[in-house]
């Protein structure tokens, strides 16, 4: 029942809340116009921003309401402060967001944000001990460590190794989401998709964290709510701050279900290869990394002739089956997925490449 309530209160919320945000949005002219970059623009008239503000305080609100409306939320592995650092660490996303959507920030400046929101959860203890050799074995990374201070009986410290991992970790997974918000509801849906894969592992035996099944089940309803919004035709946009949020949470619910790093790869796995392969190709062109472009997959599965509903579904079926597939996989099978999953990368590039140049000649 707890399970239920925690994704239905926040898909509930996310829905009322996020028609609230458009029109707060709409009204002080804070949009996506098509005029801003014709290129990559899909959309034909603006569209509104900030819609990152409706899930995160939907999961804020049903996090917190399992935090001080029972006696078991808190009392497990999930620390307070691990809470307090997620809350904390999603505000100064949001602030950064708002702040981008409006004055359009140059790209080392929103850098420092998911800097400042990394930092903050590495510092409320949220960190990753060791890493599970697919092959036997595990790699501790917790050998070099202070304690910097003791709050309340509390301590925090710095580990040298894990706080590292963790911080490099989370980057990845924030700024995956971040370069994969091209297409609506391609985000929300990956999000949800991923919130409800790491529902069901935390009911392994491997994990077992009811807790961790909240949080991650309050993600994916938050994801859902406001994917009712966003499905294309999209009535609002993630922004800046919705679209670092959601996979700096999917990044950190990976680290706190026992560091499952394997898990987030499979079910971020496409995104993340093709934003490494279009950084190389940028790097390689001498251009700058951070520069936009249509060389993402989402835009290829366009050009090549897919419908936008059509690569939008195409791409929430591989998150899904690679997302079941780690379900089911232990140890090395998990490193035979991942080469699986960069194979089925590898072609589905082929294909659209080749469905490209023969629309072309059409």
């Amino acid at each position: 029942m707890n399970f239920v309530l925690a994704f239905g209160a926040a898909f509930l919320l996310s829905l009322g809340l996020t028609p609230m945000v458009r029109r707060v949005a709409l009204r002080w002219g804070i949009v996506d116009r098509p005029s801003d970059a014709p290129d990559r623009k899909i959309q034909t008239q603006p569209i509104a921003l900030l819609g990152g503000i409706a899930p995160f305080l939907s999961f804020t609100m049903v996090s917190w309401g399992f935090a001080l409306g029972t006696d078991w939320f808190l009392q497990g592995f999930l620390q307070p402060k691990f809470l307090l650092g997620m809350t904390v660490a999603g505000v100064v996303l949001m602030i950064g967001g708002v702040l981008d959507d409006v004055k359009h920030l140059r790209p080392s400046r929103q850098l420092l944000f998911p800097i400042l929101a990394v930092l903050i959860i590495i510092a409320s203890g949220i960190g990753i001990p060791y890493i599970t050799n697919p092959f036997g074995g595990i790699i501790n990374l917790e050998s070099v460590s202070w304690t910097v201070l003791v709050i309340a009986g509390v301590p925090y410290m710095l580990t040298l190794f894990a706080d590292l991992f963790a911080f490099g970790w989370v980057m990845a997974t924030t700024y995956t989401t971040k370069i994969l918000d091209g297409l609506d509801g391609l985000v929300a849906g990956t999000t949800l998709i991923g919130g409800i894969v790491i529902a069901i592992l935390s009911f392994s035996k491997e994990v077992y964290q009811p807790e961790l099944a909240v949080l991650a089940l309050a993600l994916a309803g938050a994801a859902a709510g406001f994917l009712v919004w966003n499905w294309h035709p999209a009535k609002i946009f993630l922004g800046e701050g919705g679209s670092t949020w959601t996979g700096f949470m999917l990044g950190t619910l990976a680290i706190l279900a026992g560091g499952k790093i394997a898990t987030a790869l499979l079910i971020l796995g496409i995104p993340a290869l093709d934003v490494a392969w279009v950084i190389l190709r940028r790097l390689f062109g001498h251009r700058s990394a951070a520069s936009a472009d249509r060389g993402h997959l989402h835009f290829r599965l366009l050009d090549a002739g897919l419908s936008h509903r059509q690569a939008v579904l195409m791409l929430y079926t591989i998150t899904a089956v690679f997302g079941m597939v780690t379900l089911v996989t232990r140890g090395p099978q998990k490193v035979y997925a991942l080469l699986g999953l960069a194979g089925v990368m590898v072609l589905l590039a082929t294909a659209v490449v080749l469905a490209y140049r023969q629309k072309q000649r059409r």
